[in-house]
C-alpha cells in the first residue's frame, strides 16, 4: 500500500492558510466574480453532490448514465425558465462556463455558415456591440472569424438596431446581443435585432451568461430578451452565477437539433474509441453539473424567485445610494443585479468623484469593487472609465454597512482628479533606454524577460526579494503583488497601446503562477 508523503490534515491546513489570502467569497464583500446566495445549506448540498460524482468522467454519458440524467434535468430547467417552455426543438448542453458556451455558439454558427456556402473563400463575420463579452473576441481568434464591433451609445451603453442592420451581409455568420451586457448592464434590444436577423436567415445569439438566471425571475417587467423571441437561435446562461452553483457550469441552448449538431466534434479516424464531444473538452468533471442539478432540485422556481428578489432589492438600494452621492452617477438604465458607476461630469470639478479612486478607497475599507477602463470606440466616441458592482442575494444583509462605506469612500476622494495615464506613461518611459519611442515599439516581438522588465518598471512585478521562498507561504512563485491602489494600473491600461498592454498582462498572469526559481529557494 502506498504511503502518503504528508498527513492529509496537514495538507488541508496548508491549503486553508493559502485560502486565507483570497478575497472573501462569502458575506457580500466582493462585488464581482462570486455569487453568494447567503444560504450555507446550498453550499453544503453542492459539495455533497459533487463529492458523490467525484470519480465520474463526464466524457461518456452512455457509461456514466447519471451524467445524462443530470444534464437532461439541468437543460430542461434552463429551457423552461429561459423562454423555451414546451418547445422540444430547443436543445442544449451543459458547459464548463460562459466562455465555453459562447465559443460553442460561435463554432456552431461558423460551421452552419460554411455548410451553406461551401467553398466560399470569404471570412465569416460576427457582428456585436462593443460591449459584448471578451469571450467573443476569443472565439473569433480561435475559430478564424472577423469580429465586427458596433459602437454603443456612450451615455446608455445600448446598441442601435439601425447600426447593427448597417453591418449585415451574406458574410455574417452570427449576430450577438447581451442580456444584459457585463460592463454597463445594458439590455440590448433583442426582439428588434431578431426582427432584422430572422428574415435574413442570420443566426442570433443572446449572451445571458451573467444575468440569465436572474432576469428569468426578475420582479420587474422586462422587454422580451430570451428564447421566447422568434429569431433568437441560441442563448447562453451561467449556473455558476445566478444559479448559485460552484464554478464552472453554464448552459448553451440552441433552437433546432440540426443547428445544434454543428456544435459537436466527432471522429473515428484513429484506432481508439470513437470520440464524440458536444463541448470543447473530452474528459471533464461531473461535480459542477451535479452541484447545479442538486441546487435546482432544492430551490425550484420558487426558491430562485425569492433569491432573485433579494438581489433586486439590494440592487435598487445600492443604486439609490450611489445616485445620492454627489460626483458619481450610475451609467445608463441598468437591467438586472449589476450596474456601473462613472464620474458625474455635470457637477464642478471639486465635487466630482473618480470611480477608480472611489473603488480603491472602498477596497481599503474591505469592499472589493471592480475597476473598468475607458474605451474609445471606432466612431471616436469614448466610453467612460467606470467601477462595476455585481449584487447577489447576500448583499441585502449588508446593504447598510456597504452603503456607509461607499459614501465614506466617495467623501475621501472627492475632488481628486483621475490618474493621468499619459503622464504616467511618459514619466515611466523616462526611466527606460530609448524613452517613449522604445515604449511605443515595445509590443513588437517583446520577449518574456523584456516584458517582465517593463512590468517591474511600472511597479507591477517585484524583484527576487518580493517572491515567496516557500509556496506554502502564499501564491507559489509570485513575482510581486499588485499595488494597493489599482487606479494607476487601470490608467496605464488605458494609456498604453492595446497590443503592449495585452502582452504585459499575459506576462503578469503567467509569472504570478510560476514556481519559485532555484536561486530564490537558495
Amino acid at each position: 500500500m502506498t504511503e502518503l508523503r504528508r498527513e492529509a490534515a496537514e495538507i488541508l491546513a496548508e491549503l486553508e492558510a493559502m485560502r486565507a489570502l483570497d478575497a472573501p467569497t462569502h458575506g457580500g464583500r466582493v462585488l464581482s466574480y462570486v455569487y453568494d446566495s447567503g444560504l450555507g445549506e446550498l453550499d453544503e448540498l453542492a459539495a455533497g453532490a459533487a463529492r458523490l460524482v467525484q470519480p465520474v468522467n463526464g466524457l461518456d454519458p452512455t457509461t456514466f448514465t447519471s451524467v445524462a440524467a443530470m444534464e437532461a434535468g439541468v437543460v430542461g430547467f434552463a429551457r423552461r425558465v429561459l423562454g423555451g417552455a414546451g418547445d422540444d426543438e430547443i436543445v442544449g448542453s451543459v458547459t464548463s462556463g460562459g466562455t465555453e458556451s459562447c465559443l460553442l455558439a460561435v463554432k456552431s454558427a461558423r460551421d452552419l455558415w460554411r455548410s451553406v456556402r461551401a467553398g466560399s473563400p470569404r471570412v465569416p463575420r460576427i457582428v456585436a456591440p462593443v460591449t459584448v463579452h471578451a469571450a467573443f473576441h476569443k472565439a473569433a481568434e480561435y475559430f478564424g472569424l472577423e469580429l465586427d464591433l458596433v459602437p454603443v451609445d456612450p451615455i446608455t451603453g445600448v446598441v442601435s438596431v439601425a447600426a447593427i442592420e448597417e453591418r449585415l451581409g451574406d458574410d455574417v455568420a452570427l449576430v450577438v446581443v447581451s442580456a444584459p451586457s457585463y460592463p454597463f448592464a445594458a439590455l440590448d434590444p433583442v426582439a428588434d435585432v431578431a426582427a432584422i436577423t430572422g428574415p435574413r436567415g442570420i443566426a442570433l445569439h443572446v449572451d445571458a451568461c451573467i444575468g440569465g438566471f436572474a432576469l428569468a425571475f426578475w420582479p420587474d417587467d422586462l422587454p422580451a430578451w430570451n428564447l421566447s423571441v422568434p429569431g433568437v437561435t441560441s442563448l447562453s446562461a451561467d449556473l455558476h452565477k445566478y444559479g448559485y452553483a460552484p464554478k464552472g457550469v453554464s448552459v448553451l441552448l440552441t433552437r433546432g437539433r440540426d443547428r445544434q449538431r454543428f456544435q459537436y466534434f466527432a471522429t473515428t479516424a484513429w484506432p481508439g474509441y470513437p470520440v464524440v464531444n458536444p463541448t470543447l473538452t473530452g474528459s471533464k468533471p461531473a461535480g459542477p453539473l451535479a452541484a447545479a442539478w442538486a441546487i435546482i432540485e432544492a430551490l425550484g422556481e420558487d426558491g430562485f424567485t425569492e433569491l432573485t428578489a433579494q438581489a433586486a432589492r439590494a440592487t435598487a438600494g445600492l443604486r439609490e445610494v450611489v445616485t445620492g452621492i454627489p460626483g458619481l452617477t450610475v451609467v445608463g438604465s441598468p437591467t438586472g443585479p449589476l450596474f456601473a458607476v462613472a464620474t458625474d461630469e455635470s457637477v464642478p470639478a471639486e465635487l466630482r468623484v473618480d470611480p477608480h479612486h472611489w473603488a480603491d478607497a472602498a477596497r481599503a475599507a474591505g469592499w472589493h469593487l471592480q475597476l473598468q477602463p475607458a474605451l474609445t470606440q471606432a466612431d471616436g466616441t469614448r466610453l467612460p472609465h467606470t467601477t462595476h458592482l455585481t449584487v447577489t442575494p447576500v448583499t441585502e444583509a449588508v446593504v447598510g454597512e456597504l452603503s456607509t462605506a461607499l459614501v465614506a469612500a466617495a467623501d475621501a476622494v472627492r475632488g481628486e482628479p483621475p490618474v493621468d495615464g499619459q503622464a504616467l506613461v511618459a514619466g515611466l518611459a523616462e526611466t527606460l533606454p530609448g524613452g517613449l519611442d522604445a515604449l511605443a515599439g515595445a509590443s513588437a516581438g517583446l520577449d518574456s524577460e523584456s516584458a517582465a522588465g517593463l512590468l517591474r518598471a511600472f511597479g507591477l512585478l517585484g524583484g527576487a526579494e518580493a517572491r515567496t521562498a516557500d509556496p506554502a507561504d502564499g501564491a507559489a512563485g509570485a513575482d510581486g503583488a499588485l499595488p494597493d491602489r489599482l487606479a494607476p494600473v487601470l490608467a496605464l491600461v488605458g494609456a498604453l497601446p492595446p497590443q503592449l498592454t495585452e502582452r504585459l498582462l499575459v506576462e503578469l498572469i503567467a509569472r504570478v503562477v510560476e514556481p519559485p526559481s532555484a536561486r530564490d529557494l537558495g
